[in-house]
């Protein structure tokens, strides 16, 4: 599921790049629009291509021109970092694996640096997994509730953090991937803005068998109404917890090249 979601996130951006790419080529010569003044040293490149680091990770980006004010512009990022964690009594490793698509509309008001940007930002992963482990015979809580893990069927299992698979973005920021003059073709592009990818849900599964403080009584985390209901009760103290999660900062800085 995961490999086909991405691959229809990569077909369309690539559509899309050529799609605007071809328009824009043919649009001056189909509606016999104005050339640029003489004077203006603005040339016929029309693709920039740009390595950047971000909140997202490290990423690249391709943008095309599509007016004298306006781009299109797509790319995607990566970040992976793993750590391990304890948590009432819970040994976790926790791995944060951002891997995301993104595309834009960048609007040049005064057809300068400075611009103005609407888009969209595509989870292709879960975000955040993490594996759970309470060796035998140790003491834990969930909700609130302590228990023993059972040391015949000592309690495991997998937690995951995700947003919204796809958030819409606002953004604003300086250089122009396609930069209007001739003569110029390096260009440091910076953005700020924010991703609005609802608020984070956490779901936490647990197997194995726990037993009362005492060590004895033990029974199936599955069939347990009480541990499944701590289960449930832990899952919304991390949900409400990261409640003020909705928006996603988005810091970016980069390098690049018009072809």
């Amino acid at each position: 599921m995961k490999r086909s979601v991405c691959s229809v996130v990569i077909t369309i951006i690539i559509l899309l790049v050529i799609s605007v790419s071809a328009f824009s080529q043919a649009l001056p010569a189909a509606t016999g629009a104005a050339q640029p003044r003489s004077g203006t040293a603005e040339d016929s490149g029309r693709v920039g291509a740009a390595v950047k680091v971000s909140a997202l990770g490290g990423g690249a980006e391709v943008a095309v021109r599509v007016t004298h004010r306006t781009n299109v512009r797509a790319g995607f990022n990566v970040i992976t970092y793993s750590r391990g964690f304890n948590k009432d009594g819970i040994a976790y490793n926790g791995q944060l694996d951002f891997k995301t698509f993104e595309a834009h509309y960048d609007i040049f008001p005064w057809a300068k640096s400075f611009r103005v940007s609407g888009g969209v930002l595509v989870y292709a992963a879960d975000p955040i997994t993490a594996t759970a482990l309470v060796p035998g015979n140790q003491s834990f809580t969930l909700g609130g509730v302590s228990f023993i893990s059972d040391p015949a069927n000592p309690v495991s299992g997998n937690g995951k953090i995700v947003f919204n698979r796809a958030a819409p973005t606002i953004t604003f920021g300086f250089g122009n991937l396609v930069p209007r003059k001739k003569s110029k073709h390096f260009s440091i592009p910076v953005e700020l803005g924010v991703a609005f990818q609802g608020s984070p849900k956490a779901t936490l599964g647990l197997t194995g068998s726990v037993c009362d403080p005492t060590g004895v009584n033990c029974r199936s985390v599955a069939s347990d109404p009480t541990v499944q209901s701590q289960i449930l009760s832990e899952q919304n103290k991390i949900n409400n917890s990261m409640s003020f999660f909705k928006v996603y900062p988005i810091l970016s800085a980069g390098v690049g090249y018009k072809f």
